[in-house]
């Protein structure tokens, strides 16, 4: 059952359009990837998906319920987190206080508490650095941080931007470790990545994005060996 649903999505900047057509599915359960080169309208497409732009023309529906016409903080309490490119943190909080933020909202503000031990026991440095200030921490632990935090609200979809971006190779595979966990434990995941090998090997679904146009989806093992993405992609 699709959890989302993106049908004939157009979206633009003023006058100008960045999105064309775009036609999706998101599978309950599944990680699915979204691949594409800068400028491509991924993040414009996440933008959209979240809330923060509104649609030309189109729908984005979420749990059955046609949401593009919601703010942000109404998609949020119907069960979808959404992590910006960065790891973005507030670097004078201290760690703890920066997770809570991720349960501001008053429906989730009564179980920060024992979201809190479920973040620690997923990310335990975190809990060793609870009193630390976020700016303190290394760009690593940072996006560990930001992905603890958008996890607080207790989602069951999780739009990802960029989370390896910046990262040592170690951190990069630590950081898709936690995605793979997240599926194991039934959180579906819609994850934009440059990280292509990576991303598709982990990933049940991919779509490739062109200039604002959705121009190739398969499963993310049989677009691995795609010879154009291996090609545009992979360089190989």
């Amino acid at each position: 059952m699709a959890i989302l649903e993106v049908k004939n999505l157009n979206v633009g900047y003023g006058n100008v359009q960045v999105l064309w057509d775009i036609n999706m599915k998101i599978e309950e359960g599944k990680i699915v990837a979204l691949l594409g080169a800068n400028g491509a309208g991924k993040t414009t497409l996440l933008n959209t998906i979240s809330g923060a732009i509104k649609p030309i023309s189109g729908e984005v529906w979420f749990k059955n319920e046609r949401i593009d016409a919601l703010p942000s903080s109404k998609i949020i309490e119907r069960g979808l987190s959404y992590l910006l490119e960065g790891g973005r943190v507030f670097p004078d909080m201290t760690i703890k206080e920066n997770l809570e933020m991720g349960a501001y909202h008053r429906k989730f503000w009564g179980k920060r508490k024992p979201d809190l031990q479920r973040m620690y026991a997923m990310f335990p440095i975190l809990e060793e650095r609870k009193k630390q200030l976020a700016k303190t921490m290394s760009g690593g632990e940072r996006q560990m941080l930001a992905m603890g935090r958008a996890l607080m609200s207790n989602p069951s979809l999780c739009l990802f931007d960029e989370l390896s971006y910046g990262l040592s190779p170690k951190m990069a595979q630590a950081v898709f470790d936690t995605v793979k966990q997240l599926h194991t434990d039934g959180i579906t995941v819609f994850l934009v990545e440059q990280n292509v090998r990576q991303t598709l090997e982990i990933a049940d679904y991919a779509y490739v994005i062109e200039n604002g146009r959705i121009v190739m989806e398969c499963e993310g093992c049989t677009m691995l060996e795609d010879d154009y993405i291996r090609q545009a992609y992979l360089g190989i």
